[in-house]
């Protein structure tokens, strides 16, 4: 599978497709322990996303850089600027590139991850985003099968729920965010499942 404009515009389809609707399923894991608008901010960011108009002779840097703009500048609460900066330093690590095989993405796509760890100051276990973005995207850079990286990624969603919250609102609930499916790893774990069906 190689990986260019192209496939990264229908990407970012699915992904804003399948938020529209999930957006209930979202903003109700949100209700449980954050704010209850997870899927209704991140539906209206990628809304913004869809409608940018980066050319298709531009390398994905490009577009990549413009969809974190538009996510940090119409995403609210934490969700923007977390996956603004996962685009934003993903498309740094891209360069000048236009095709990517899925091991070349999924290494950029860590970039994207060390950016997330730094900006969130949370890691593997604290009950967010990074719970699916971390395998997912090592398992994408080892394998380059994205439906590999979806699989790692589910597992990482369904693993939120026995955790604790360390970080984010949740954590103010403390043993309370127990049994909860974490709302950023399922946004998270749906961005992957889109990544996967472009390869199908």
């Amino acid at each position: 599978m190689s990986y260019n404009n192209e496939v990264f515009r229908a990407w970012l389809g699915c992904i804003q497709r399948r938020l529209e609707e999930e957006r209930a399923v979202l903003d109700r894991l949100d209700a449980e322990i954050g704010d209850g608008d997870h899927g209704s901010n991140l539906s209206r960011g990628f809304r913004k996303v869809v409608e940018l108009p980066v050319g298709a002779e531009e390398p994905p840097a490009s577009l990549f850089k413009a969809v974190a703009m538009a996510l940090i500048s119409t995403v609210g609460g934490a969700s923007g600027p977390l996956y603004g900066t996962l685009f934003l330093e993903t498309g740094k690590a891209m360069g000048s590139s236009t095709e990517f095989s899925g091991q070349e993405l999924g290494r950029c796509l860590q970039s994207g991850v060390s950016g997330v760890q730094r900006l969130g100051k949370a890691s593997a276990g604290d009950k967010t985003m990074l719970d699916v973005l971390i395998p997912a995207v090592d398992a994408l850079a080892a394998s380059g099968n994205a439906s590999a990286a979806a699989r790692a990624a589910e597992q990482g969603r369904e693993a939120t729920i026995p955790l604790q919250a360390r970080k984010g609102r949740a954590s103010y609930l403390g043993v309370r965010s127990i049994g909860h499916v974490d709302p950023g790893a399922a946004s998270a774990a749906l961005i992957f499942s889109c990544l996967a069906q472009q390869g199908s």
